[in-house]
């Protein structure tokens, strides 16, 4: 069964991660020190590796023998089942559509019991400031005073929504919009991997058109080799993201220059 490339293609230790150094390193420096946090909040523009962290995280705390430098194993049964979505010790919620007190009542009272497999439960609340305000009252609740075998990490693009009572609770690391060079890179790798002809410039494109998102521009490069016959071009790019591209502005700042200015406004 075919897999998106964006799902085939997340990283799965903190080494994968592009752009976010100040993040991976200073996790990696907790794991590698046993000062993990017991809640973490990760913030930023959507595609830039929020809930990837989260996911890698949770992995590596839980690995049964992560590396010196502080990233999963990938090898033992910890990190295969946590892949697979299949670790009952570490829990997705999507406050999107579980954001009611009742759903945030059910995670408390989970964490009453201790992990299963796993040295710690981890819970993953994503879009975690979609929760309404009863249910923050029950999130703060547990997150004061958890207990030692608990750690929560929270994801969302909109921290201005999140209480303060909870921010002063959680470390809080803040995702950057990826580098247009670093998703170029990623870019050729893949279509390499993936043997997906590339034409010149048609990776800077992508990158462009995806605005500092990773996950936005490997599925632009998937719809891409969807639709392209041969090699994906700047111009199929253009076309496949519903963009003009750059030559109509190159007309138009020519038209101006030549002071043809009848003709840059028929152009726009």
């Amino acid at each position: 069964m075919y897999q998106a490339l964006y799902r085939k293609w997340r990283p799965r230790s903190f080494d994968d991660v592009i752009s976010q150094p100040h993040i991976t390193t200073a996790l990696r420096n907790q794991i590698r020190e046993e000062k993990t946090a017991h809640a973490y909040l990760f913030t930023g523009s959507r595609g830039t590796g929020k809930t990837t962290c989260a996911r890698i995280l949770a992995k590596t705390v839980n690995c049964e023998h992560r590396t010196p430098e502080g990233n999963p194993c990938l090898e033992c049964d910890i990190c295969r089942e946590a892949e697979r979505g299949a670790l009952s010790d570490i829990v997705e919620i999507d406050a999107a559509s579980n954001n009611s007190v009742e759903d945030i009542r059910d995670l408390r009272e989970g964490t009453v019991y201790l992990p299963e497999r796993c040295r710690y439960k981890v819970y993953i609340i994503d879009e975690v400031h979609m929760l309404s305000p009863s249910a923050w009252g029950a999130l703060l609740k547990v997150m004061e005073e958890p207990p030692a075998y608990v750690k929560f990490i929270l994801a969302t693009t909109e921290m201005h929504k999140v209480p303060a009572t909870i921010l002063s609770r959680c470390q809080r690391f803040a995702f950057h919009r990826i580098r247009l060079e670093d998703i170029a890179a990623r870019l050729r790798y893949i279509a390499e991997k993936e043997q997906i002809p590339l034409a010149p410039g048609a990776d800077l494109q992508i990158a462009r058109c995806a605005d500092g998102g990773m996950r936005d521009a490997i599925s632009l490069l998937d719809q891409c080799a969807a639709v392209s016959e041969g090699a994906i071009t700047p111009e199929a790019v253009a076309e496949a993201a519903g963009v003009s591209g750059r030559a109509p502005l190159f007309r138009i700042l020519e038209d101006v220059l030549q002071n043809r200015l009848g003709d840059a406004l028929k152009e726009v």
